[in-house]
């Protein structure tokens, strides 16, 4: 039995449910909710010690972090299912070195506009004390809120994380070579699945500038949202815009 404790705009929740639609892997979804502070109680703690979603629960043992649970996925699945890992050891490791990157660099950038855009307004609705509370009770990530401050992230901050973001869609356009539409090989990998939610998240925030002088890259976006798992990952409610 799988069951996903996720957010629905969530990019890392997004990654998640990508797999599993790829996979075909029936689940049961435990929505959680930002806003009433459900990621940083007990009940959920005792789950993901890290306090973010998603956490992937199987057989009642809970596999924390985005990509970590998609490689676990991978491991679990019927090995008729669609193949996200390539078979030899070198390919798995081009895809695991863009899992790393990926993590460093574009998932982390992207939260900078994000907060920003959407969720400065009702941060700036707490008090101080909300706010300091808030950080306190946040095992992870407290130095990213404390530098969110009261005023949303300084335009030096964003300039940094749109270069990191350009250097992203410029390493797919790159990644992308003739036969060979994904972006670790051959085949749609995790590399893929996992890169997606933060370009989609760029999309809906009005960031798709960063990329549009890229051909490449623009291709490889169209054939990932008409992907059959685009629509179930991303799913009504799940996206977002900057007018929201």
């Amino acid at each position: 039995m799988l069951e996903l404790y996720h957010a629905h705009i969530s990019t890392c929740s997004e990654k998640v449910r990508l797999c599993l639609a790829e996979k075909q892997l029936a689940w049961t979804s435990h929505p959680i909710e930002f806003a009433r502070g459900e990621h940083l109680t007990p009940a959920y703690l005792a789950l993901n010690p890290n306090g973010v979603v998603p956490t992937l629960v199987h057989d009642g043992r809970p596999v924390i972090d985005s990509s970590v649970i998609c490689e676990y996925l991978e491991e679990i699945a019927p090995a008729d299912g669609t193949a996200l890992m390539p078979r030899d050891a070198y390919g798995r490791a081009r895809v695991r070195a863009w899992l790393r990157y990926i993590e460093e660099v574009p998932t982390a950038a992207i939260r900078v506009p994000s907060f920003n855009g959407l969720f400065l307004k009702g941060w700036r609705q707490m008090s101080d004390a909300q706010r300091a509370g808030y950080i306190a009770a946040t095992p992870l990530r407290k130095g990213h809120y404390r530098r969110f401050g009261k005023d949303g992230f300084s335009k030096d901050q964003v300039d940094e994380s749109t270069e990191r973001l350009r250097q992203t869609v410029e390493r797919i356009d790159g990644a992308i070579v003739k036969g060979s539409p994904w972006i670790a090989g051959a085949a749609i990998s995790l590399a893929d699945l996992c890169v997606l939610p933060t370009i989609v998240r760029m999309s809906d925030i009005g960031l798709e500038d960063v990329w549009r002088d890229l051909p490449n890259m623009t291709d490889w976006y169209a054939r990932m949202r008409g992907l059959p798992s685009f629509e179930k990952a991303f799913y009504p409610g799940s996206r977002v815009s900057v007018t929201d």
